[in-house]
């Protein structure tokens, strides 16, 4: 069985190095790739590659091809919330085997996502310094307990090669959540930092669950938006977990 990471905003594979180097998720085979307009992937200059949204859900479907992953379990965090959602809205479920929300962004809207005007303003500046200082504040909301400077240092490198376009077009980005959770028949998990300052918890959950009644939820209540980092080993024994639960549905399902 595969897992297919989908990192956030300003993210790359490098987020997810305490899940690749950990033994009980070594059984899996686990994919890792760069959205567009980040770390090593293709950086298009016009914003339309960023703002539709359905761009996503296609690269990801090409990962899921190129791949040649039999029903591999998405795990996307933050903005990959909306690339899975866009991707379900699309293709729906049938060449998947189960999905896991990380602080999932659910919706781009007032209610769900926590209001940062200085730090987006920045994020959009284009006097470099502004934007410099923009991306190592938002990097530092991600977290309730900071990663050691090493790792926090490689994570903010990372984030400073993202495209500005992409950073200036992800706030008006589309969302099919709508139309892509209902879709998902498979096993769906929510997991989230119960001191999230970037995503609304409990609205995302309740709006999540208005929309497939089927989800299951966790909250760890030490987190901040990134429990794979800040609960390394709780998130890997979840996952672990989620990874046996979705085999069992497909074969229920077969």
């Amino acid at each position: 069985p595969a897992l297919i990471f989908i990192h956030g905003l300003l993210g790359s594979h490098l987020n997810w190095e305490k899940q690749i180097g950990n033994p009980q998720l070594q059984r899996y085979r686990m994919i890792t790739y760069a959205l567009r307009g980040h770390g090593l992937s293709d950086k298009p200059g016009n914003i339309e590659a960023y703002r539709n949204g359905r761009h996503y859900a296609d690269d990801l479907a090409a990962v899921v091809e190129a791949t040649a992953s039999k029903r591999p379990v998405l795990v996307g965090w933050s903005m990959g919330g909306v690339v899975m959602s866009n991707y379900l809205a699309a293709y729906g479920d049938a060449k998947i085997g189960g999905v896991v929300y990380v602080d999932g962004v659910i919706e781009l809207n007032a209610a769900l996502i926590t209001a940062h005007p200085q730090v987006y303003a920045g994020l959009s500046s284009e006097d470099l310094k502004t934007h410099l200082d923009a991306v190592r504040t938002f990097l530092g909301l991600c977290f309730q307990t900071k990663p050691d400077a090493l790792i926090f240092e490689r994570l903010l490198s990372s984030a400073a090669m993202a495209s500005w376009a992409m950073t200036r077009a992800t706030p008006a980005m589309t969302v099919d959540a709508a139309e892509g959770l209902p879709r998902a028949k498979v096993p769906v998990l929510m997991l989230y930092g119960g001191k999230d300052e970037l995503v609304n918890v409990q609205p995302s959950i309740a709006r999540a669950r208005q929309l497939n009644a089927r989800i299951q939820s966790k909250v760890y209540e030490n987190s901040g938006h990134a429990p794979f980092l800040e609960e390394a080993s709780r998130f890997n024994t979840d996952l672990t977990a989620f990874m046996d639960s979705a085999a069992i549905a497909a074969k229920g399902s077969e």
